[in-house]
């Protein structure tokens, strides 16, 4: 398969370009897609889709990576358009009763929440489909391999198609033209340990491009792969030399930040392209993520 049979679709979320990629993949009867946005993207997704050829019509399957909102805000009101939803097994009770889901991202994002992500629909059923470790859904002539792989959530899929792996959040965050990698660490499940075995077991792998939801699809799998470990190895070795005491949370994102941005500089990202990166991977979150992690799996 040529990269040419990728079509990337930028959801400009918030106004931003380059933050969040839905990414469709054209068969002899429409298209596929690998994640789908948040509700608040809806418009964004349905002219990139245009801009290609297609409707909202077109999308036979979705394939989520995750449930978090950014990824996969919009199944339920693709699935009312009559779209079938893929998800990992922890992932399917929340995306057909939400409430919970819903209750937790509110108490991060409080009033924020219906201009971030808009609304999220439940996915009837009959519209949901659980994939299993390794399962193949063969679409149109297209195999579409799931493999499980937490670390970034339980519920995290990536998927493999010919030479290229879609790897959701468990891939880190690379934004167009750069090499530097940064490792989304939102509540409540961030695990370092399962991350670096999801890595290890991606390596295993045979691919050469990676597609990372945020953002973009690079030629150099290998790479990526290899910095990310490098780079999570790092972030447990930072996160254990703060972490000797309990501190608040807004001590973690203030340490956080000062040392995201040191790596940023040295990478040579512009302050545009950080302004980018903040919008794919607010560092703020990560600092609750990681006083998540270490009060309930290192100190508990």
């Amino acid at each position: 398969m040529t990269k040419s049979n990728i079509i990337t679709l930028d959801l400009n979320f918030m106004g931003v370009s380059g933050a969040i990629a839905c990414y469709a993949i054209p068969h002899r009867h429409g298209v596929a897609l690998i994640e789908c946005g948040p509700g608040s993207t809806l418009s964004a997704l349905q002219e990139g889709l245009q801009a290609h050829g297609y409707t909202i019509r077109d999308i036979s399957h979705v394939f989520l990576t995750h449930i978090h909102l950014d990824h996969a805000g919009a199944a339920g009101w693709l699935a009312q358009q009559g779209v079938q939803i893929y998800v990992h097994p922890v992932g399917a009770p929340h995306l057909q009763n939400p409430e919970k889901l819903l209750a937790s991202a509110a108490r991060i994002y409080g009033d924020q929440m219906d201009s971030l992500w808009g609304e999220f629909l439940a996915v009837p059923e009959e519209k949901l489909t659980i994939l299993q470790d390794e399962e193949t859904v063969e679409v149109d002539g297209l195999s579409i391999q799931a493999f499980d792989t937490p670390g970034h959530a339980e519920h995290h899929l990536v998927y493999l198609l010919d030479d290229i792996c879609f790897s959701g959040d468990i891939g880190g965050v690379r934004l167009a033209g750069t090499r530097h990698l940064r490792l989304p660490m939102p509540p409540p499940e961030f695990q370092p340990e399962k991350w670096r075995d999801s890595l290890r077991r991606l390596s295993d792998q045979k691919f050469s491009r990676i597609a990372p939801t945020h953002f973009g699809i690079f030629s150099d799998a290998d790479w990526h792969l290899r910095s990310l470990s490098e780079l999570l190895d790092q972030t447990i070795a930072w996160i254990e030399t703060i972490m000797n005491s309990d501190l608040p949370v807004e001590e973690i994102n203030a340490q956080l930040s000062e040392w995201t941005s040191r790596r940023a500089l040295a990478d040579g990202v512009s302050p545009q392209q950080i302004q980018a990166y903040e919008s794919a991977n607010p560092s703020w979150m990560s600092g609750y993520g990681i006083q998540r992690y270490w009060r309930k799996f290192r100190n508990g």
